[in-house]
C-alpha cells in the first residue's frame, strides 16, 4: 500500500510514554509527567455539573460562549494590564496544545522561519515541520537559562515570520525577565515580526518573579498572540481549555483555524472556566504559594540526594544535574536506571531539544513538583539510595 504521512510516520513514541510505562512497570513514583495528583477547585466542578442540566448542551459559538470570552478580556486586564475586545479578540479552544497549532496555523507559510527557544515543549517542532516552517533554534544554556542576545540577534531576519516564547518555561523553570522581553520585542519591531507566546503558566511564578506578559509591553499587542490554558490555572488538566487573546484579524485566522481542528470546545467547561477566572487574587496567589512550597522540598530533597538544582522560578518543573553523583551514562540511561532501581521516574532533558540539531546537556534530569506532599516525600526517600546507581 502507498505510505501514509512520512513526517508522522517517522516520529517516534514520546520519551513520556516510554517513561510512564517503565514507571508503572517498576511501581515508580512518576515525576515525569507534569500532571497534578489532586483535583482542582470544588466550586468549579460543580458550576460544571451543574451546567450539564440547563439545556445548553449543543454546539457553543466557535470562538467560545459569551461568559468565557469576557472572563479571558477581564483577566487580561486585571493581571497583565491589556485591553482585549472580548467579541473579537478571544478564541476559546481545545487545551493549549491546539491553541499553539491553530496560532502556528494562523501566522505560517511553507517556508517562513520561526525562532524557538531550546530546551522546548515537544509540540513545537513536530507542527512547525507540519506546516513547512524553517525552524531556527536559539539555545539557552544553564544554569540560568538567560537569553544569549547576540545569538537571538543572528537568528532573527527578513524572512522571519514569528518568534515563538514559552514563558513560564517548560521544561526549565525560567521565567523571561522584562529586560529580555524588551530585547525581544525590540527585534520584532525592527524585522515585522510576530509572536506567539505560550503563557499556560502564568498564575505558576514563585515571588519575588513575577510573571510579565510580552503583549503587555508597548507596541506588542498587534504583533502578539499570547495563550493561556485553564488547565494550570485551575489545576484541571484533563479539561482542555485553552484560550487566544490576539489582535482582531488574527484572531479571526486562528478561529478559523481552530474550525478545522476541533470547532469548539464542551460549553459547561468553558462556563466554569468562566466563573474561575473570575476568582479573587487570594485564589491565584494560594496557587502559586503551594506550588511554590512543593517546589522547594523536591528541591532540598534532591540537594540532599547529591543533585546539583538549577534555579527554578515558575511552572511544575526543575531541572537537576546528576553529574556530582558519578553516573557515567547519558541522562536516558540514568532515569532509566533511575526507574528500575529506586522507584522514582523524571524526563532526560535531552529530549527537550531538535534530534536534528546538535545535541543537548547529557546530564540534567526534569522532575514534576506538580504533586502531593506525601508522594513528594516518598520520592525524596527513594532517592537517598541515587549516589549507587552505576552507568
Amino acid at each position: 500500500m502507498k505510505p501514509a504521512n512520512a513526517m508522522l510516520s517517522a516520529l517516534p513514541t514520546t520519551i513520556f510514554s516510554v517513561m510512564s510505562a517503565l514507571a508503572v512497570e517498576h511501581d515508580a513514583v512518576n515525576l515525569g509527567q507534569g500532571f497534578p495528583d489532586t483535583e482542582g477547585p470544588a466550586d468549579l466542578i460543580d458550576v460544571a455539573a451543574a451546567a450539564l442540566r440547563d439545556g445548553r448542551n449543543q454546539y457553543p459559538p466557535l470562538a467560545g460562549v459569551p461568559e468565557l470570552r469576557m472572563a479571558v478580556a477581564s483577566a487580561n486586564l486585571r493581571f497583565c494590564g491589556i485591553e482585549v475586545d472580548p467579541a473579537t479578540e478571544v478564541v476559546v479552544t481545545c487545551g493549549a496544545t491546539e491553541a499553539i497549532t491553530a496560532s502556528l496555523m494562523a501566522l505560517v507559510n511553507p517556508g517562513d522561519e520561526v525562532v524557538v527557544f531550546e530546551p522546548l515543549y515537544d509540540t513545537y517542532l513536530p507542527v512547525l515541520r507540519m506546516l513547512g516552517a524553517v525552524v531556527r533554534p536559539v539555545r539557552l544554556l544553564p544554569p540560568d537559562w538567560s537569553v544569549p542576545r547576540a545569538e537571538l540577534a543572528a537568528a532573527v531576519g527578513p524572512r522571519t515570520k514569528a518568534i515563538l516564547l514559552n514563558t513560564p518555561m517548560n521544561p526549565t523553570g525560567k521565567v523571561f525577565t522584562r529586560a529580555e522581553l524588551e530585547f525581544i520585542a525590540d527585534l520584532m519591531t525592527r524585522h515585522d515580526v510576530y509572536a506567539v507566546c505560550d503563557e499556560v503558566y502564568e498564575h505558576l511564578t514563585f515571588a519575588p518573579v513575577r510573571h510579565v506578559a510580552l503583549m503587555s509591553l508597548p507596541g506588542m499587542k498587534a504583533r502578539t498572540i499570547r495563550i493561556g490554558s485553564a488547565g494550570k490555572s485551575f489545576s484541571m488538566t484533563g479539561w482542555k481549555v485553552g484560550y487566544v487573546t490576539a489582535p482582531a484579524p488574527l484572531a479571526a485566522l486562528v478561529a478559523k483555524a481552530h474550525q478545522l481542528l476541533t470547532f469548539t470546545v464542551a460549553p459547561n467547561l468553558q462556563r466554569a472556566v468562566a466563573v474561575g477566572l473570575e476568582k479573587d487574587g487570594a485564589y491565584f496567589l494560594q496557587l502559586s504559594e503551594s506550588m511554590r512550597r512543593s517546589r522547594d522540598m523536591l528541591v532540598r530533597g534532591l540537594r540532599d540526594a547529591g543533585f546539583d538544582v538549577l534555579p527554578c522560578d515558575g511552572s511544575y518543573f526543575v531541572i537537576a544535574d546528576f553529574a556530582p553523583l558519578g553516573f557515567a551514562g547519558d541522562d536516558v540511561a540514568f532515569c532509566q536506571a533511575m526507574t528500575r532501581r529506586l522507584g522514582v521516574t523524571g524526563i532526560p532533558v535531552s529530549a527537550f531539544y531538535d534530534p536534528d540539531s546538535a545535541p543537548g546537556p547529557r546530564t540534567l534530569v526534569r522532575f514534576a513538583f506538580c504533586k502531593r506532599p506525601e508522594v513528594i516525600s516518598e520520592a525524596v526517600r527513594r532517592l537517598r539510595g541515587v549516589g549507587e546507581l552505576q552507568g
